[in-house]
């Protein structure tokens, strides 16, 4: 996501700005092909970020970065302002704005009726955001160890990556203390629980430690692409978007192995990952957007062009930020499927 440090229906483009995104489209395309060739992978036609239109365009900053999604909301954080915002995925509403003390810069969680926020504050911190009055209730003395970090919550706990050591916090939800510490690999930040395991990626190495989420215990290490940072989970599968190569790495969520790595073509800073419809999401800035087939575990398709950063998948949607633009886009799912698998 734009986080390296990181409504309203946009105009039309000007004739200058439409022949800059073809220019500019033609470049990422020139690029990409470029890395597949390098990777040695059939790559699928690269399609204009354009043929996917918005049913909503949703400005809340001069940034937008973070998604997460609940049952009744789309939240999303931004700078210019410091804040989260909530929107209502049945109007496509902006329902709240609660305003943070510093930049919300690691990633955001749900848990405990409460939001969780990694702040890149003066001494790192986390605000917690009640979900049901969309208010600021504390802001705990513990935090993210970098920029473009995770966090996650378990069943009774809320993990974050303290500093760069790989000093891992299971945290009280209710007074913010610190239960216990976990020593990870140094330059691990990127937590994901899923099923009783609690998934890291080591961003400054190519690999994945799995711990227990009830007792903290290591379990094991799978190797990943150089440079793991997000990942999400599917299928039995966890799934890492490598930002050393542009690859994604699946790994067998019961043997705790990849099983396969999957050349992308979108390696450097930023980017994001989710599951929905059979298929896995990914984005990255100037390549919003990614599906690879689940079962099958190849790119079936590519979108390039202006935009990207940050997703989330739910509400029958996907969540798509521009970062730089400071929007959320709400695109239909079966609209992007059906653009990847179009009808004979």
């Amino acid at each position: 996501m734009g986080r390296f440090h990181s409504r309203f229906i946009r105009s039309a483009a000007t004739a200058y700005t439409f022949s800059f995104a073809i220019m500019f489209t033609f470049a990422i395309t020139s690029a990409a092909c470029a890395a597949a060739r390098d990777a040695d992978v059939t790559e699928p036609t690269l399609r204009p970020m354009s043929e996917l239109v918005p049913t909503a365009v949703i400005h809340v900053g001069k940034t937008a970065d973070w998604v997460a999604i609940t049952a009744d909301a789309v939240w999303v954080a931004s700078t210019g302002p410091y804040a989260v915002h909530r929107i209502d995925p049945k109007t496509n509403e902006l329902l709240a704005t609660v305003t943070l003390p510093g930049e919300p810069c690691a990633g955001l969680a749900i848990g405990f009726g409460s939001l969780w926020v990694p702040l890149c504050t003066a001494t790192p911190s986390l605000a917690k955001v009640d979900l049901t009055g969309n208010r600021l209730t504390a802001v705990f003395t513990v935090g993210p160890a970098a920029a473009e970090g995770g966090i996650t919550t378990s069943v009774d706990s809320v993990w974050l990556i303290v500093d760069r050591l790989g000093s891992f916090a299971r945290i009280d939800p209710a007074s913010g203390a610190t239960r216990q510490t976990v020593k990870l690999p140094a330059g691990s930040y990127n937590p994901y629980f899923s099923d009783g395991v609690i998934w890291v990626t080591r961003a400054e190495g190519a690999a994945v430690t799995a711990l227990d989420a009830a007792s903290g215990a290591i379990l094991s290490t799978a190797h990943t692409g150089p440079k793991p940072r997000f990942l999400t989970a599917a299928a039995g599968a966890i799934w890492t978007l490598n930002q050393g190569d542009g690859t994604l790495t699946r790994i067998d969520a019961q043997t705790r192995q990849a099983t396969k790595t999957i050349a992308l073509g979108t390696p450097g800073h930023g980017g994001d990952i989710g599951a929905g419809a059979g298929k896995i999401w990914t984005t990255m800035p100037k390549m919003p957007l990614s599906a690879i087939d689940i079962q099958t575990t190849s790119l079936q398709c590519r979108w390039a062009g202006p935009g990207g950063d940050s997703l989330g998948i739910g509400h029958d949607a996907i969540w798509l930020t521009d970062y730089h633009g400071g929007t959320l886009s709400r695109i239909a799912l079966k609209d992007a499927v059906a653009h990847c698998n179009p009808l004979p």
